[in-house]
């Protein structure tokens, strides 16, 4: 406990270690992978890719989707994430446009809708501790593969029909499969081992690119849609608490604008050393944005998670995140964190309010840090007090 965290990250790495590094330390892993695969991004384009495969079998469904970890505990999460060991051998991107051996494994594979029978043999014993990111889901041991076997796949016809659509662009199949109700982790998967896209331009794309690259795109084509609907009526305040990260996402009666902003607290990630959380936010207008966000991408999964509400709700809005991340959230565990829970906190009745100043103490109310640090980072709001264009419609 010398870092000072409430609980202590390397604890939670040797729990996990201790839970299943005797079964994971081998040569050869027989088990039920999720389907899972894994697309490095070391070395581009000639980049690591391969299986992930625990070892033991059933439905091991939950340790390759996100959409399922929703209320665990960050111990549960690094539990199951170590438990999946990753094969690794090194291939070019372009492989996916005529794919062979291990490329067209790991795609017929990742077309599977239940978990497959699989074995790996490892050219050493797999190593490694877990590794984190704020992108992606944690990673655990991995080894050099020597060969793969998989069986019993179960089809998703959706994937499928994709995949062998190679004259559909890939943001229409990650789109039409978003509308069709398919998981975006699974997606996401898909999108990686690149088996969307004309057939002459696939290609594999990391792991990591392709969970932001696939939140960017769906949100971008529902935006679409939402930007022709008529606004909400009325100021409404959702709020959402999940493993020391608290959200706020305020709707306003508007034609359509997006911020997000991050308070990371001394103690966190990206605040180790800090004496005061560290903010930092990104925000677009009706036109959108042209540059990456700076925050990464859980500014893409956020805009996830609104525009599908706002789509449901067939209206749009303003929409404006504020998020406290709190030393309980000792490791980063991927931006699926965020999607999720601004998905959990928008279907909940939101505080309605028939004017901007009540909404917004309201919305400030149910956060640590102080009104002016929040009016000092936030665009939007600097917008709404100083403009009389955007100051109009909020009743200033």
């Amino acid at each position: 406990m010398l870092c000072g965290k409430i609980s202590c990250p390397l604890l939670a790495k040797a729990r996990a270690i201790a839970a299943h590094g005797r079964l994971v330390a081998s040569e050869q892993i027989d088990g039920s992978t999720p389907p899972g695969v894994f697309v490095g991004r070391f070395g581009h384009p000639r980049v690591l890719v391969g299986p992930m495969i625990p070892p033991y079998h059933g439905d091991t469904t939950v340790l390759d989707t996100p959409e399922l970890w929703l209320g665990k505990t960050i111990q549960e999460i690094v539990d199951l994430r170590y438990s999946l060991v990753r094969g690794k051998t090194r291939v070019h991107i372009f492989d996916a446009q005529d794919p062979f051996g291990i490329v067209d494994r790991l795609q017929e594979l990742t077309m599977s809708r239940s978990p497959v029978e699989s074995q790996a043999r490892f050219a050493k014993k797999p190593a490694g501790t877990l590794t984190l990111s704020d992108e992606a889901q944690p990673f655990g041991p991995s080894a050099p593969l020597r060969s793969f076997q998989a069986w019993g796949m179960k089809t998703d016809r959706q994937i499928e029909k994709a995949y062998y659509d190679r004259d559909l662009k890939a943001a229409d199949a990650i789109t039409r499969l978003h509308e069709d109700g398919v998981l975006v982790s699974r997606i996401q998967r898909a999108f990686s081992i690149g088996m969307f896209g004309i057939g002459a331009r696939r290609r594999l794309v990391p792991t990591r690119w392709s969970i932001t690259a696939v939140d960017s795109t769906i949100s971008e084509r529902l935006l679409e849609e939402i930007k022709h609907l008529p606004t909400i009526d009325d100021f409404r305040v959702h709020t959402f608490r999940y493993i020391d990260n608290r959200y706020v996402v305020m709707l306003i009666p508007a034609m359509w604008s997006y911020e997000s902003i991050e308070a990371w607290f001394p103690g966190t990630a990206w605040n180790e050393g800090g004496a005061s959380p560290a903010m930092m936010g990104d925000h677009e207008g009706y036109q959108g944005r042209t540059t990456y966000a700076s925050i990464g991408g859980c500014y893409y999964a956020c805009r996830l998670a609104i525009a599908e509400h706002l789509l449901r709700e067939r209206r749009q809005s303003a929409a404006l995140v504020l998020r406290e991340i709190h030393p309980g959230y000792i490791l980063p565990v991927g931006v699926w964190n965020v999607r999720e829970s601004v998905r959990a906190g928008l279907t909940k009745d939101p505080t309605r309010f028939d004017n901007f100043h009540s909404a917004l103490d309201f919305a400030l109310g149910q956060l640590s840090i102080p009104r002016k640090a929040w009016l000092q980072s936030s665009h939007l709001l600097r917008e709404a007090f100083l403009q009389r264009r955007i100051s109009s419609y909020l009743g200033a």
